[in-house]
């Protein structure tokens, strides 16, 4: 099934982190987004750019409503005419696929 069809799901400590292959298959529904490993826990990462600094708050609140939607929440940093939001399953410590779900959704916030 595709990402596009899923909903986050309640994760616990005892959760399977993604593996490696896993995440190569995810990767090709979300293309534009990267895994970062420069912190303790791997992230997947985006940034987007928008025209001005409204356009870019847009983004965010409906990022920030969708996630609280799925209660699965990113870090998101906004800037003028930039937003860069990362995700990962903090009670895993890692990824999920949780985190591909919305890093999808995100990707198509504006359809």
């Amino acid at each position: 099934m595709s990402l596009r069809n899923k909903d986050c799901v309640k994760t616990k400590a005892d959760t399977p982190k993604l593996q490696n292959s896993d995440i190569k298959k995810l990767l090709k529904e979300t293309p534009k987004w990267i895994i970062c490993n420069d912190t303790e826990t791997p992230r997947l990462i985006r940034e987007f750019s928008f025209p001005d600094y409204s356009s870019a708050l847009k983004f965010v609140n409906k990022v920030g409503i969708e996630s609280d939607k799925q209660d699965h929440h990113p870090k998101i940093v906004l800037e003028w005419g930039l937003v860069r939001v990362e995700w990962w399953t903090h009670s895993i410590g890692g990824l999920h696929t949780n985190d591909f779900i919305m890093a999808y959704r995100c990707d198509h916030m504006n359809d």
